[in-house]
C-alpha cells in the first residue's frame, strides 16, 4: 500500500472486502449521544458525493445523519486522467481510499449499486437492501447516450473503442492501444455537442496524445471530429499549441457528428465521410446519471436536472437535491464545480434540518485546468453569483484565462488536484 498526500491509495484493480448485512441504527445513538435530527442518503462517492456528505457532517456538528452509497471501492480523478494518456500518470496516482473520509466524519457507507428510488416512500433500493432517508442527494455523474450507436453499449465493444470518460480501466485501454498502435498510424476522436463532462477536457486530450506521439511515434496523425461548430473550451490557446507545439499532426473537423461505428473495423461515419482508424477513441453524448433518471428528475425535453440554485433542491421532485454534472445549470461540468454546488447544497441542507432558510446569495469559483505535454498547463475561472432575479448563479468579476500555458502553470494544476483530493477524502 503506497501513501500520498496524506491518504491511503490502493491498487484500483483490488476489490473491497464483502459488506455484512445492511445495518442503519443511526450513528449518533451508537454512539451514546443524542438521536440525528434526520437522515440523509447520498447517491454516488464523486467528487460531489464525497463533499456534500462531509460538510453536512462537519456543519451539522455530526447531528445529520449521512449515509453514502458508493459501487465502486475507490475513488478514481477525472481530472489529470488524460495525463495517463500523455504517458506522465499511472492511474494508480489517481486512485484513493475513502477510508479517511468515511472514518474522519461519522459516514455511513454503502458500496452497492441503486436499482431503483421511491420518492413518494423516500426510499432507496439497492442491490442488497433499502434504506429510507429524509433528503436525499443524488451526484451521479454523467450516463452515456448510445440511442445512435447502440453497436458500443457492450463491455467488450468498449474494450475495443473506450470513451475513457469516466476514469478507470477504459483509461488503462486506451493508454494501451496507444502503445500498441504503430508509427504512421492514424488516432481517431470523436467529440459529443456541448454540454458534457469537463468541456476543455476532450481538447487536452488531444494534446496529451499528441505528446505522445511527437515523442514515441512522430509520424503518426490524429483526427478530431467534433459535433461542436468550433472549440467551445480555451479555443485560442488550444489553437496556438495544436499549431506551433503539434505543427502538421492534428486535423481538427468542426461540425462532424458520429452517425455510426464499425467496431470490428475501427471505422467512424460523420454525415460527410467514414474514417478508418488505428486507435478509435468515441466520446458519447451524455445525460443526467441513471439514479436522476430513476428518481424521475430529468427534464423531458432536456437530458438534465433543473434546480432550485440556493439548495440544489429538485424542481420538479421534494426532499430531493441533485449536485454535480447532472445539474443543469449552463454552468461547466467540472470537478471544482460539483465541489462548489456541493458545499452550497449541504449548507442548505443542514438549514432546512434545523427549521432555517438557506443562504439567499450563494458565491463560488470554478477553475479549470488543461495539461498541453507533460508538465505546461493553462487554466480558465470564473466567480459566480446567485441572482435572485433570474434565479441562477451567473458569471461576476473576478474570473481569467490564461494568457499561454506554462511550467509554472502546471505546478498551480497538480497542487489544485492535491488540494481538491485533499479536501473531499480527508
Amino acid at each position: 500500500m503506497n501513501s500520498f498526500t496524506g491518504f491511503n491509495r490502493r491498487d484500483f484493480i483490488k476489490t473491497a472486502a464483502a459488506l455484512g448485512a445492511l445495518s442503519f441504527a443511526p450513528y449518533a445513538s451508537a454512539m451514546g449521544k443524542k438521536p440525528p435530527i434526520g437522515r440523509v442518503v447520498v447517491i454516488g462517492g464523486g467528487y460531489a458525493g464525497t463533499s456534500a456528505a462531509k460538510y453536512i457532517r462537519m456543519w451539522s456538528m455530526g447531528s445529520i445523519e449521512v449515509v453514502v452509497i458508493e459501487r465502486s471501492p475507490q475513488f478514481i480523478s477525472c481530472p489529470l486522467s488524460n495525463l495517463v494518456l500523455g504517458g506522465s500518470q499511472q492511474i494508480n496516482d489517481l486512485t484513493f481510499s475513502y477510508d479517511l473520509l468515511k472514518k474522519s466524519h461519522g459516514i455511513q457507507w454503502v458500496q452497492d449499486s441503486v436499482i431503483a428510488i421511491n420518492t413518494d416512500a423516500k426510499k432507496v433500493t439497492m442491490q442488497r437492501g433499502d434504506i429510507t432517508y429524509d433528503r436525499l442527494i443524488v451526484a451521479p455523474g454523467v450516463d452515456f447516450i448510445y440511442d445512435s450507436l447502440p453497436q458500443l453499449q457492450t463491455a467488450e465493444a468498449q474494450k475495443q473503442i473506450p470513451h475513457a470518460w469516466k476514469a478507470g480501466w477504459q483509461t488503462v485501454y486506451l493508454r494501451q492501444q496507444l502503445e500498441a498502435m504503430p508509427d504512421g498510424g492514424v488516432f481517431v476522436m470523436t467529440i459529443p455537442k456541448a454540454p458534457y463532462r469537463c468541456p476543455p477536457g476532450p481538447y487536452e486530450r488531444v494534446c496529451q496524445v499528441a505528446h505522445y506521439l511527437k515523442n514515441h511515434k512522430p509520424n503518426s496523425k490524429i483526427i478530431v471530429l467534433d459535433a461542436n461548430a468550433e472549440i467551445v473550451s480555451k479555443k485560442g490557446l488550444f489553437t496556438k499549441v495544436w499549431a506551433n507545439t503539434y505543427t502538421g499532426m492534428i486535423d481538427y473537423r468542426h461540425d462532424s457528428a458520429v452517425v455510426s461505428v464499425d467496431v470490428r473495423t475501427k471505422t467512424v461515419s460523420t454525415e460527410f465521410e467514414q474514417i478508418k482508424a488505428d486507435v478509435l477513441n468515441v466520446i458519447p453524448p451524455q445525460r443526467a446519471g441513471k439514479p436522476a433518471q430513476m428518481a424521475n428528475l430529468l427534464e423531458s425535453d432536456y437530458p438534465w436536472c433543473e434546480v432550485d440554485f440556493l439548495s440544489y433542491e429538485s424542481e420538479k421532485v421534494p426532499n430531493v437535491h441533485v449536485i454535480g454534472d447532472s445539474v443543469a445549470s449552463g454552468l461547466p461540468k467540472s470537478a471544482h464545480m460539483a465541489t462548489s454546488q456541493a458545499r452550497v447544497c449541504a449548507s442548505a441542507i443542514v438549514e432546512l434540518m434545523q427549521g432555517r432558510a438557506p443562504d439567499p446569495a450563494p458565491v463560488f469559483a470554478n477553475t479549470c485546468y488543461s495539461f498541453v505535454d507533460d508538465k505546461q498547463a493553462m487554466h480558465v475561472a470564473n466567480v459566480y453569483r446567485y441572482d435572485a432575479a433570474k434565479k441562477i448563479m451567473v458569471s461576476a468579476d473576478g474570473g481569467g484565462v490564461s494568457l499561454a500555458p506554462s511550467d509554472k502553470e502546471g505546478a498551480y494544476a497538480k497542487a489544485w488536484a492535491h488540494n481538491i483530493w485533499s479536501d473531499i477524502l480527508t
